[in-house]
């Protein structure tokens, strides 16, 4: 399944371990079946649901020493059946999804480059995205100045097509390039977090190529996390401002704030709301967005796990308000069952004569480990609709809209090696 030369590199560090403090080699493999009757969107007639199995396999190789951190993980990813049988040369689905390396320059004080995951916070705005089977990585370098009193990360990216002579237009659905501060600070029960991002689309004109040019939006932010004895309480403020890449003056924010109580060693309630502001009637208007977009967090994690808002779609629209509870009960370690409410409405009006009321969703999943590297999921969510979901994803059929999954999770560590007398390092 992975291509011969990613074969032969694990032939190579297998063989030169003995230089290194610490090496280890583990995999993972997630296949995951879907029934998907108004999963994203409202289910149209005269349809059939769709029901299909996709796979995710990984090969994750780590090497420290105490100046280096190397990470290796080419994956590859399909849907059951969209390859033949008979397949003479596949490649379908395989990628790199991280290669990078973490190099310490002088104590505390490390650069990380390369193919990798950016993931901060609660992934509210940058994240891994893990339910996707292909994930999100970036193409970046990270000067990490990490002390232990606090964590100062500068990273950077650019972007283009490929190698060229002339030019720097990019038209991968990418951004062009990013720049971004993250300031981490903990206290004995409270942490929080800083972080700036500026981040440039490319933006092309097909009539008038002299208008190519890379626009550029801010984004100011803060993350609280606070535990005080049963109680745990989270929240995110973000103001956007700057350009979108259609040149609207942009003028953003998300609030949010979530409170959770442990009532018993095996049960945890939590009750929360969000407000991401949004246009009047769907659209920039005058030249102004007010908008926000969430860009590179792991959107399925909030906001209902059905995808109605901010993956992939719901950009530039009307803003979302999601009231929300849920519900998680252990019946042993191994096993958990966890439940969530979502109350939906429009941020900004929809219409003259429309409620902002958007819907409401259920999503009921529930956890199994069957070892230590094998683990079963299985969900059901359901969208009740509203007038509003109706007139925003223009779909007025009226159809019944939910989705079941089930995913096994196989995650073994396959070699672990560590030189005796070097002990584990922090990198």
């Amino acid at each position: 399944m992975f291509a011969p030369k990613y074969v032969f590199l694990v032939i190579l560090i297998l063989t030169v371990t003995n230089i290194y403090s610490q090496f280890t080699l583990d995999a993972e493999l997630r296949p995951r079946f879907e029934y998907r009757h108004g999963y994203k969107n409202l289910f149209p007639d005269n349809t059939e649901p769709a029901a299909f199995v996709s796979q995710r396999t990984r090969l994750n190789f780590s090497y420290k020493t105490e100046k280096l951190h190397f990470y290796l993980s080419p994956q590859d990813v399909r849907v059951w059946g969209d390859v033949p049988q008979l397949n003479v040369a596949d490649e379908n689905g395989f990628s790199l999804h991280q290669a990078w390396a973490d190099v310490v320059m002088v104590p505390d004080l490390s650069l990380k480059i390369g193919r990798q995951e950016i993931v901060y916070d609660d992934q509210r705005f940058f994240g891994n995205v893990g339910w996707a089977q292909q994930g999100r990585s970036h193409d970046a370098a990270i000067l990490k100045y990490e002390p232990s009193f606090l964590k100062l990360h500068f990273g950077a990216a650019y972007n283009q097509d490929g190698e060229a002579l002339t030019g720097n237009i990019l038209k991968t659905n990418t951004y062009k390039s990013l720049q971004y501060v993250w300031l981490d600070k903990d206290w004995e029960k409270l942490s929080a977090s800083f972080l700036f991002l500026n981040n440039g689309l490319q933006y092309i004109d097909e009539t008038d190529k002299s208008k190519n040019d890379t626009r550029y939006s801010q984004t100011a932010g803060l993350h609280l996390n606070a535990n005080l004895s049963k109680f745990n309480f989270a929240s995110n403020l973000y103001y956007q401002f700057g350009n979108d890449v259609a040149n609207n003056d942009l003028s953003a924010y998300l609030l949010s704030l979530e409170a959770n109580y442990s009532a018993l060693e095996n049960l945890r309630i939590g009750i929360g709301a969000e407000l991401q502001s949004g246009n009047d009637y769907g659209a920039p208007a005058n030249g102004e967005n007010k908008a926000f977009n969430p860009l590179y967090g792991t959107n399925h994690k909030f906001n209902g796990f059905m995808d109605y808002f901010y993956v992939g779609n719901h950009i530039n629209n009307v803003g979302l308000v999601d009231f929300y509870g849920n519900v998680k009960y252990a019946f042993t370690k191994k096993s958990n069952v966890y439940l969530a409410l979502h109350q939906f409405f429009a941020a900004a009006e929809i219409d003259d004569n429309t409620s902002k009321v958007l819907g409401f969703e259920v999503d009921l999943v529930t956890s199994f480990k069957t070892s230590n590297f094998t683990g079963i999921q299985a969900g059901y969510s359901h969208f009740f609709i509203s007038k509003g979901i109706e007139i925003l994803k223009n779909n007025f059929d009226g159809n019944t809209n939910n989705w079941a999954w089930v995913m096994v999770t196989i995650d073994p560590a396959l070699f672990t090696w560590k030189k005796p007398e070097i002990e584990n390092n922090n990198q």
